[in-house]
């Protein structure tokens, strides 16, 4: 596809927790689109009141987490007549609940870890044991995700989840390999190996730019066999298209060291800066960063208009 000469609308930033992310993943994509001749018009949404130019090819949302990705942005658009990239506003929705879409995994036969969506004020008892995983069922980039495997840390990890809303998504903690795979359109993309070299994959890991601590490793094609990349990818696409998810997206998998493995959530806008994951993964592939781009419009205009 020839984008020279388009007009195509970025949408950044959001009124969300993950706007800075946003903001740095505009930037990149931006640079990408300029880069093969379309006119860029960036759009910094700060709310429901923003503008986009009506005679534009598409809106490409960047907006990570909420209003961006849970089905919020995607109604104004649809509304408005205005075509978008991603997942629509039912599957965005979705994906973005994890406890919504945890459902749809199990509906799906999707290994998962064993759950439940724990009310925090103490009106229902905790059914799992230590170690658990807590997270906010309605953020992203790991935003209020406590491990606890003492007491202790399960009364701090309440504490933190009190701060995002009245009840939290607990999980058994599987302990494994942290995997994410990539889609694009019915294409499973190299899986990547995410190995922080401390702690888990929280905020801190995933952007030491904008925290300034942390560090994290990527292995891409990561180091496993055929049978089981064949496995995760598998496993990660039907995740994908339990949700209905739509054009392209990632899926994260915990591999315990017995071979199982388990599909934890749908990100439905992926980081899109240069050393993404996403990107990674594409250009393990031969598909360049700018070609991405224009790969995802593609998607995105087709599935529209279907």
């Amino acid at each position: 596809m020839d984008i020279s000469g388009q007009k195509i609308a970025v949408l950044m930033g959001g009124p969300g927790s993950e706007r800075k992310v946003s903001l740095k993943t505009a930037e990149s994509v931006s640079d990408a689109l300029r880069s093969k001749g379309a006119e860029v018009i960036e759009v910094d949404v700060q709310g429901p009141d923003f503008e986009v130019p009506a005679d534009v090819l598409i809106a490409m949302n960047l907006i990570h987490g909420t209003f961006g990705e849970d089905g919020q942005i995607q109604a104004i658009l649809e509304a408005r007549g205005i075509p978008y990239t991603g997942a629509g506003v039912e599957a965005s929705r979705l994906a973005f609940d994890k406890a919504l879409s945890k459902e749809r995994f199990i509906a799906a036969d999707v290994p998962t870890p064993r759950s439940q969506v724990l009310p925090l004020d103490g009106s229902a008892p905790l059914e799992l044991q230590l170690p658990l995983v807590s997270k906010p069922p309605r953020e992203g980039s790991s935003v209020g995700v406590s491990i606890a495997k003492t007491e202790a840390e399960w009364q701090a990890a309440l504490e933190e989840a009190r701060r995002h809303g009245s009840t939290t998504l607990v999980e058994e903690f599987v302990e494994g390999k942290e995997l994410t795979v990539g889609i694009l359109g019915d294409q499973t993309l190299p899986v990547i190996h995410i190995e922080p070299v401390s702690g888990f994959y929280d905020i801190k890991n995933k952007y030491p730019w904008m925290t300034g601590e942390g560090q994290t490793l990527y292995h891409c094609p990561a180091d496993l066999d055929a049978a089981t990349t064949q496995r995760v990818q598998d496993a990660a696409l039907a995740a994908f298209r339990s949700c209905g998810t739509e054009v392209y997206g990632r899926v994260d998998v915990m591999l315990r060291a017995d071979g199982a493995l388990f599909v934890l959530e749908i990100n439905t806008i992926p980081g899109m800066t240069s050393s993404s994951l996403l990107p990674k993964a594409a250009r393990a592939a031969g598909i360049e960063f700018p070609d991405l781009c224009v790969r995802i419009i593609e998607l995105s205009l087709a599935a529209r208009v279907a």
